[in-house]
């Protein structure tokens, strides 16, 4: 949540930014990509970001990024959001709804311990 406007979470995930982290023995890394951008309807949170799991031959497992608008829903009547945050898992993206900082980063650590055991890289 913020409070009188200010996120209190978003100085910890811009410190994150550049980062590249191992999360296991195998070989699974995470890389943070996370800076201030003008707000628009795209980004009405002021924030270009990309917080990706990637497998130990480099493939994308999760993202959360906000880099490209996302369908709402397929076929007749298909629209985009106009808040280009979204969530990939594998080759599935859906819509994202951005909160705050803090909870970005709970989500997004979340997903990749959910990928992690799938792999049998945690228990």
């Amino acid at each position: 949540m913020t409070t009188h406007g200010r996120d209190p979470g978003l100085d910890s995930l811009l410190d994150l930014h550049g980062q590249t982290l191992f999360v296991d023995d195998l070989g699974h890394w995470v890389k943070f990509v996370v800076v201030r951008s003008e707000v628009s309807p795209e980004r009405p949170h002021g924030l270009d970001y990309s917080l990706t799991l990637h497998a130990p031959d480099g493939a994308r497992l999760v993202g959360f990024d906000n880099a490209h608008p996302v369908r709402v829903r397929r076929g007749p009547g298909t629209r985009r959001r106009a808040e280009s945050d979204h969530r990939h898992r594998l080759r599935t993206i859906r819509p994202y709804e951005y909160r705050d900082a803090a909870t970005l980063l709970e989500d997004f650590w979340r997903e990749v311990d959910e990928v992690l055991r799938e792999r049998g890289s945690l228990p």
